[in-house]
Formats: structure tokens, sequence, C-alpha cells
């Protein structure tokens, strides 16, 4: 079965921007790097419902870990479901020399029934070995971009990627704009644009060429510690990644496609004492799940093991879901996409 897309004009003006995106990220990255990104397509329910196109790399001399994916979901068939469609761009880079820094970027409408729709906003630059002169360029690039809500999404940026078990920020510059809706779709839009490739393109210009010399044991090591963070960030406190896995189990290869390829698992166990209950727990069963080795590579057959950990973990402990991290509000994407009553 082919792949359906939604109907409402809204719905279908925000797929031609993050398809737009899609494109401009892909080919940016595939011109830095020399290399094809391979392309796959995964299907919501055989495609009545959607789905998406993700544009991927698992392991490379130069790339490293690259996800772009493009995803459109909807209901517009059912009546009983509060979501009527969403629409995303999501990315994250994660290249193979420490001296590059990894970056996420997600841009998505969601579409209520009843004609109420929010926009969700995210651009993060998350490097290894922190390097001022890029902090500052991605910066500068992310407000223009913003505008006047650029003090805003940094604030709001600054409070969900912040890590409370280790007192620090997964990265060194975060916007967020969570269901944002100024009144004006057409204005909105614009700005998701803006954003997008004011991301996409301040970030191709940080990445190295191939004449970068190979890495020394320290940056290594370094990029082995902050892969661990990362991975701990998204998979005890992300919302988006908890949520994605939650709702459906039909794209977990895309959907844990920000994990980086390697983590230091024993770096991992150590920060269980600053975890609160119930996720030190979940902490649990995901180092349950790793290979026992120190050094792990997260391939396909992990990211399995660990989604299928992370949505136990909150059937048992729904109540862990207010642990997660949030901005100025947090969004019911669960419960968009139930049907009523369930």
């Amino acid at each position: 079965m082919s792949r359906r897309c939604a109907q409402s004009e809204r719905a279908v003006r925000a797929l031609a921007l993050v398809e737009s995106l899609q494109a401009r990220f892909v080919a940016a990255l595939e011109a830095r790097g020399g290399e094809p990104l391979p392309e796959c397509e995964w299907l919501r329910d055989g495609g009545r419902h959607g789905g998406g196109r993700r544009f991927g790399i698992g392991d490379s001399a130069l790339q490293g870990r690259a996800s772009v994916n493009v995803s459109q979901v909807h209901y517009e068939d059912e009546p009983a479901r509060r979501l009527a469609s969403a629409t995303a761009i999501s990315t994250i880079v994660h290249p193979a020399h420490p001296q590059a820094p990894s970056v996420h970027l997600h841009i998505s409408w969601t579409e209520t029934k009843g004609d109420d729709g929010y926009w969700r906003l995210m651009a993060d630059l998350n490097p290894s070995m922190p390097n001022e002169a890029d902090t500052a360029h991605f910066n500068a690039a992310l407000n223009g971009a913003f505008g006047a809500l650029a003090e805003a999404a940094s604030a709001q940026g600054d409070r969900y990627f912040f890590i409370p078990a280790l007192g620090r920020h997964r990265g060194v510059a975060h916007f967020y704009l969570e269901q944002f809706n100024s009144g004006s779709f057409a204005a909105d839009l614009a700005l998701a644009k803006r954003v997008g490739e004011a991301a996409i393109d301040a970030y191709v210009q940080m990445l190295p060429g191939r004449e970068v010399g190979p890495p020394s044991d320290a940056e290594r090591a370094a990029q082995l510690a902050y892969h661990t963070l990362y991975f701990f960030q998204v998979l005890t406190l992300d919302r988006g990644t908890t949520a994605g896995l939650l709702v459906h189990d039909q794209n977990d290869v895309g959907i844990l496609g920000s994990l980086p390829a390697r983590i230091d698992k024993t770096l991992l166990a150590s920060w269980r004492p600053g975890m609160p209950e119930p996720q030190d727990r979940l902490l649990d069963h995901l180092l349950e799940v790793l290979p026992d080795c120190r050094i792990c590579t997260i391939d396909e057959a992990v990211k399995a093991k660990l989604a299928a950990a992370v949505r136990a973990h909150y059937r048992n402990h729904p109540e862990a879901l207010d642990l997660q991290a949030s901005g100025n509000s947090t969004p019911p994407t669960i419960e968009n996409h139930r049907r009523a009553g369930a």
C-alpha cells in the first residue's frame, strides 16, 4: 500500500516545508561528505495513516551517524481520535570526528480536530568538544531566524535540555518553542522555514572537510563521554522520543535515530545514584539490554531492545512521564493519538 498524505491545506503546506528542509539538509550533507545518505520509507498502518521517509547512515568515516526523517501521520478518517495530523522533520547528525559538533533539529506542525493546531520548533548544537566560535555562529544564526522570539526560545531550550541528575545541559546552544501559534499560519510557516534553513546552513558550515587529521585518543574519549550523556538524556528525559515510542512501534529505528553509535556503559551506570525514582529503574532496564561490554555499539538490534525497555517502563510507571523534560508547556502528544474513551 502506498503512503497517504493528510488532506487539510495547512497539513499540505507543512509537509511541503519539512520536505524542502529535508532535501536541503540531505544535499548539504552529501556535498560535504561526498557520500550519499541511503533512503528508506516507513508506513503507519500500512500507509493508511501516513508514514515517512528517512535518509540516514549508520556508520561512515566522515558523517558518522545521521538521520534526517520526515513524517506525516494523520487520522482524518477516524473521528474518535483528537489528532487530525502531525507533520515533522526530525534530524540528528553525529559526525565521526570529535572536533565536529552534533546537531539536532525538529520542526513540526500538529493539527487537531476542530481547526486547532500548533508548531514545535527546536534547534540545538551539541559538541563533544565545545568551540566558542561555532557556538557564537550557531547562536547568531538562530537569534536572527527567531527574531523577537529568540530570547523566549533560548530560555525554553535551556530549560528543556537541562539534565538534573548531572547538573548540566546536553549541549551549548538550545532554541525551543512548544505549542506555538501566533494566530497567523502563514507567518508561523515563514518562521519555521527561517529557523530550519538557518540551523541547517549554520551547522553545515561547521563541518570539517576531508582534510581534517585523525583524532587523538583524548578527543575520542571526550566524544565517547559526550555521546554517553546524549544517550542518557534522550532515553531518560526526552519527551518527544518517549511519546513516539509509546504511540506506536512501527518506526523504532527512526525514532531512535538520534542515538549515537557508541557509548560507555560504565560511565552510564555511574549516573544512577543521581536519578529520582522510578527513573533509576529505567536506567537499570536500559543497562540490562545493552551489550555486556564497556564500550557498546548501538545497532538496530540494540535499538529494538531499548525501545521495548522504554515502553515497558512507562506502561508500568505512567507517573514517571511527569519527570520528563519540559519547556513552558507539556503537549498532549500521546492523548492526541488515542481514540476517545480508550
